[in-house]
């Protein structure tokens, strides 16, 4: 089969597809054929060798890639043989994803309803059940107001939907008009660009201040944004699109009463849960998966350095079939 191989830490072209072994389904495991695979910010970092959660030398060479969708092409043993040919949407454990076939643990797939196409699906297997563990944990209120940093990328595209939707006043904070314009169809009241000189000051003219922060871009945005915390209020981070997370003063936090969240860690049955809510969201049409940009598998080293570039809008994927 053909697959994405990263063979050392380096710039996008150290990506380069080649050719792997067939996977074989071991017990209680089913191979997928894979149709589209997910691709996360984090994976830029990983494949850099600058994650916040590097990896080893020695755990090179590596398929890079942590979630996929398709269908069920073979199944191991103590499988449920009705599996066979189910379109499904599955986290791989961490690499695996970037191929055209991957094994996969039968108790974490997710089958993917009849109405709804594998790309709207793979878009929303991580990025759908991390908007809504998010969202949750926020315990947004109607008439709350909600900044959404990063609001045209995967994630905040949906907190953005999921504020409106709430009830909440929503800023999306986005870099450029076309991130921008995106924000506001899919419901934020208002929109700032935070590459502009005085971003934040503008948030607080509009709205005098948010009671929530979605952090996806940290450094010194993230920071800018938790300085408009009101008392009371919530710093939720989910991403490090600027390279680092935010870092906040734990005390100055607690002096203002700003609870403070990075990230919400749920078991792997809470994520084929969260990941099944937010596919039955896409399928009401109460949810949106913004699908920004699709690279053939060769085109993979291209998809990081549009990803890091951060000249991608909503969902990036790749197409392995």
């Amino acid at each position: 089969m053909r697959a994405v191989w990263l063979r050392k830490f380096g710039p996008p072209e150290v990506l380069v597809v080649g050719e792997a072994p067939d996977p074989i389904p071991g017990p209680g495991e089913v191979v997928v054929a894979v149709e589209f695979s997910n691709i996360t910010f984090i994976e830029t970092q990983i494949r850099a060798g600058r994650s916040p959660f590097p990896m080893p030398p020695d755990a090179l060479p590596m398929i890079p890639g942590n979630g996929v969708g398709g269908e069920v092409a073979e199944i191991g043993a103590g499988v449920d043989q009705e599996l066979l040919g189910r379109r499904v949407v599955a986290g791989t454990g961490g690499q695996g994803g970037y191929a055209e076939r991957v094994a996969v643990d039968a108790g974490g797939i997710v089958e993917v309803p009849d109405s709804l196409g594998m790309g709207t699906a793979v878009a929303l297997l991580a990025d759908g059940r991390t908007a809504t563990a998010l969202f949750r944990a926020a315990k947004v209120a109607p008439l709350e107001r909600v900044l959404v940093e990063a609001a045209a990328g995967g994630v905040g595209s949906l907190l953005v939907q999921m504020g409106h939707r709430a009830g909440a006043t929503v800023v999306g904070a986005a870099g450029g008009q076309e991130k921008l314009d995106l924000a506001s169809e899919l419901g934020a009241n208002f929109v700032v660009d935070y590459r502009s000189a005085g971003w934040s000051d503008t948030v607080q003219a509009d709205v005098g201040g948010v009671d929530v922060v979605f952090d996806g871009v940290g450094g010194d945005i993230g920071s800018a944004a938790f300085d408009l915390v009101a008392p009371g209020g919530r710093f939720l981070s989910f991403g490090l699109a600027s390279g680092s997370f935010t870092q906040i003063d734990g005390a100055t936090a607690k002096e203002r009463k700003v609870a403070l969240l990075r990230g919400v860690p749920v078991s792997p049955d809470e994520a084929v849960q969260l990941t099944r809510y937010a596919l039955d969201e896409a399928v009401g049409d109460r949810l949106r998966a913004v699908i920004g940009q699709r690279f053939p598998l060769e085109h993979a080293a291209e998809a990081h350095r549009r990803m890091e570039s951060r000249s991608t809008i909503g969902k990036t994927l790749l197409v392995a079939s």
